[in-house]
C-alpha cells in the first residue's frame, strides 16, 4: 500500500480526501519551516500523520495535484524507471524510531512484490490481493535470508494462499512439509490442489513417504510426535507448520520432532504468536531462525523480564528485533485491500471415531432400506439428519457425553477459532442448525475457556431473546454467542462482531448468508469473517459442491427439496451420503 500525506509547509496537513480509506500511521517527516528545508538546517522527527492508503496499481491511476518529490518518483518506479527516493519518500521508521527504512530496501520491497507475483501468475490459481502478493515476497525474501519466517497475519487475511505461493516458489528444490492440526490436514489438501494443480499434496498418517519434486506432504502434529523418525530421513525443501502456537513449549515431544526435521527453510503460521507469555514467541523464533534466537536466557534478560516491568523501550527494541523474521498485520491494516465481507470454508477431517460412526449409521440406514413414496422422505430426512451430527460430534448420537475435546474435528477447529478470537478480543458469532449442537458448544466453551455463552434459540421467549441481544450488543458482552441458524437467521442486528462460523452446513446458501448478515449490515464498521466448517470426504461436502453449482438441490430444506431428493434412486442417494474415503 502507498500512504499518501500532505504537508502545509509548516507541518503535516489532513488526509488528502475522495481517495478511499484512511490511517494514522508513524511516520518520519521534516522538522521544520520550508526555509529551513531548503536551507538544510532542518531535522527530522517522527510524526502520526494522517494519510490515504492507496494499492499500487490504483496509486498510478490517481489525479494528483501538485504531486511532490516523493510522489514523483514512486510514479517513476512503478512504470520501471529507477529513480531516487527522497526520505519522505519511505519515511517509515523503526519500532524506536531512531531508523528510516533504507530507500534501497523500499525499492526492492517493490521490486520482489512485482516480480513474485509475475513468476506465480501460471503456477498459483489465486487472485492475490496486494497484501498477499507482499506476503508471498517477504516470505520468499525472508527464507532465503534467514532460512524461516513466521507469518503471524490476523485469521482471515489469507495465510494458507500465500504459504502455498511460497511452496510452488520453492517446489523444484524438493519435497516440502505441512504439519497442521489433525483436523485441518484434509484442508490443506484440497486447497494446494484447488490453488496449485502442479503440486501433488498427499495426506500422510504413516507409513512409506513421497518424495519426488513437487510433493507436498501433509500430516497433522500427532502424526509428527508419534512417526516423526520417517519424516527426518528426508531433507524437506520448506517445512510449514500451520496454527504454530502449537509449538509453543520446547520441551514437549511435538516441539522437539519439529526442531529434528531436517529443512532447507522453517514457516510457522499463527494468528496468536503470543497465546500467554513472550517466551512462546521465542519458542515459534527459536524454531525458524535459531541462528538469530538461540539463547532462551539472553532473550528473556533482553526482552521479557524488562517488558514485564513495564519497559516501553523494550517492546519497541523486541519489535525491531523480530521485524527481519515475523510478518504480523491486522485486518484494519489493510482494509483498503479487502472486500467488505470474507468468506473463509474449512474442510474439517473426521475423527477415527466419526469415520467409525458415520459408516455405521448409514449401514444400518441401509440395511432397513430406505422404502418408497412419502415413508421414503421421512427415512432419508432421518439419515440425512443422524449423518450431519454425526459430523458435528458423536456425542449427539452415542450420547456419551463425558469428554467433548478430541472427538471431533470440526470441534476441535472451532476451539482453534475462538481460541484465536478471544486472544484478539474479536467477539464470534456461531450458528447452528440443531439445538442440542448449540447445547453442545456452549458446555464446551465454558469447560474450555471458563466463559458464559449464551445460545439463542427458537425456546426462548421474546423477552429472553431481546436480553441475549442487548447483552451481547454492550462493550462489555459476552465474547462468544451461538445461535441457531433458523432462530437468529433474520432480524437481528449483532455488530459488534465481525466474526461469524457456520458450524454445520444448511442446504440452502441464502439462509447461511442471511444468518451471516446480522453481522454485515449499516453499523458494521470492520470487515467481516464468515467462517463455515465443512467436514471433509462427507454428506456435507456434497452440500458444499451443490451450493456452487447452484444446483436444484441447493434449496433443500423445504418439503420441495427433500422429495426432490427422495425421488433419487437408492445408487444416486446413497452417492451423496457416503464417505468418499479417497477425497
Amino acid at each position: 500500500m502507498f500512504a499518501l500525506w500532505t504537508w502545509t509547509g509548516r507541518g503535516t496537513g489532513p488526509a488528502p480526501g475522495g481517495l478511499g480509506e484512511t490511517a494514522t500511521l508513524p511516520l518520519v517527516v521534516p522538522d521544520g519551516t520550508l526555509a529551513q528545508l531548503r536551507a538544510g538546517s532542518a531535522g527530522l522527527r517522527t510524526a502520526q500523520v494522517d494519510c490515504a492508503l492507496v494499492e499500487p496499481g490504483r496509486f498510478t491511476e490517481l489525479p494528483v495535484d501538485n504531486p511532490g518529490n516523493s510522489t514523483r518518483a514512486w510514479l517513476e518506479n512503478l512504470a520501471g524507471t529507477p529513480a531516487e527516493l527522497p526520505i519522505a519518500g519511505h519515511a517509515v521508521p523503526n519500532a524506536q524510531g531512531t531508523a528510516i527504512v533504507d530507500a534501497d530496501h523500499a525499492r526492492a520491497v517493490l521490486r520482489d512484490t512485482t516480480e513474485v507475483t509475475g513468476l506465480l501468475r501460471t503456477g498459483l490459481r489465486a487472485d492475490l490481493r496486494p497484501y498477499q502478493a507482499r506476503g508471498i515476497a517477504w516470505l520468499r525474501a525472508t527464507v532465503a535470508r534467514h532460512g524461516g519466517a513466521v507469518l503471524a497475519d490476523e485469521m482471515g487475511l489469507g495465510k494458507t494462499v500465500q504459504t502455498i505461493g511460497l511452496l510452488v516458489d520453492r517446489a523444484e528444490q524438493g519435497p516440502q512439509l505441512v504439519v497442521c492440526p489433525t483436523s485441518l490436514v484434509g484442508n490443506w489438501v484440497h486447497e494446494i490442489a484447488r490453488f496449485a494443480p502442479e503440486l501433488h499434496p498427499v495426506a500422510w498418517r504413516g507409513g512409506a513417504l513421497q518424495t519426488a519434486p513437487g510433493t507436498v506432504v501433509v500430516t497433522g502434529y500427532p502424526t509428527l510426535r508419534r512417526h516423526g523418525p520417517l519424516l527426518t530421513a528426508t531433507t524437506w525443501a520448506t517445512v510449514t507448520y500451520d496454527e504454530a502456537q502449537a509449538l509453543k513449549n520446547p520441551r514437549t515431544q511435538v516441539a522437539k520432532a519439529a526442531r529434528a526435521l531436517p529443512a532447507r527453510a522453517v514457516v510457522a503460521l499463527t494468528g496468536t504468536p503470543v497465546e500467554n507469555h513472550l517466551d512462546e514467541l521465542w519458542a515459534l523464533l527459536h524454531l525458524v531462525a535459531p541462528r538469530i534466537f538461540g539463547h532462551r536466557t539472553q532473550f528473556r534478560r533482553r526482552f521479557v523480564k524488562p517488558i514485564e516491568q513495564g519497559s516501553a523501550d523494550a517492546a519497541a527494541r523486541l519489535r525491531d528485533a523480530v521485524e527481519p523474521v515475523l510478518l504480523s498485520r491486522r485486518k484494519a491494516e489493510v482494509a483498503a485491500s479487502l472486500p467488505a465481507k470474507i468468506h473463509s470454508d474449512l474442510l474439517c477431517d473426521l475423527t477415527p471415531e466419526q469415520e467409525r460412526l458415520y459408516d455405521s449409521l448409514l449401514d444400518r440406514a441401509v440395511a432397513e432400506g430406505f422404502g418408497v413414496g412419502a415413508g421414503r422422505q421421512t427415512k432419508i430426512l432421518a439419515a440425512l439428519t443422524a449423518l450431519k451430527q454425526v459430523c458435528n460430534h458423536p456425542a449427539l448420537i452415542d450420547g456419551d457425553t463425558g469428554e467433548l475435546a478430541g472427538r471431533s474435528g470440526k470441534l476441535d477447529l472451532c476451539t482453534d477459532i475462538v481460541a484465536n478470537n478471544l486472544d484478539n478480543a474479536a467477539p464470534t458469532l456461531i450458528f447452528t442448525q440443531y439445538r442440542a449442537t448449540g447445547e453442545l458448544l456452549v458446555r464446551h466453551l465454558a469447560e474450555q475457556f471458563a466463559i458464559a455463552v449464551p445460545f439463542f434459540h427458537g425456546g426462548l421467549s421474546q423477552p429472553e431473546r431481546a436480553g441475549i441481544v442487548d447483552e451481547f450488543q454492550s462493550p462489555d458482552g459476552p465474547p462468544v454467542l451461538v445461535l441457531s441458524l433458523r432462530a437468529a437467521g433474520t432480524g437481528l442486528t449483532l455488530t459488534r462482531a465481525a466474526d461469524v462460523v457456520h458450524f454445520d452446513r444448511w442446504w440452502n446458501p441464502a439462509v447461511e448468508a442471511q444468518a451471516s448478515d446480522r453481522v454485515h449490515r449499516i453499523g458494521q464498521t470492520r470487515t467481516v469473517t464468515v467462517t463455515t466448517l465443512t467436514s471433509a470426504t462427507t454428506v456435507e461436502e456434497h452440500i458444499a459442491d451443490m451450493q456452487r453449482r447452484k444446483s436444484a438441490l441447493t434449496e433443500f430444506g423445504t418439503g420441495t427439496g427433500i422429495a426432490d431428493l427422495a425421488r433419487l434412486d437408492d445408487d444416486r442417494l446413497l452417492d451423496i451420503l457416503r464417505r468418499k474415503r479417497g477425497n
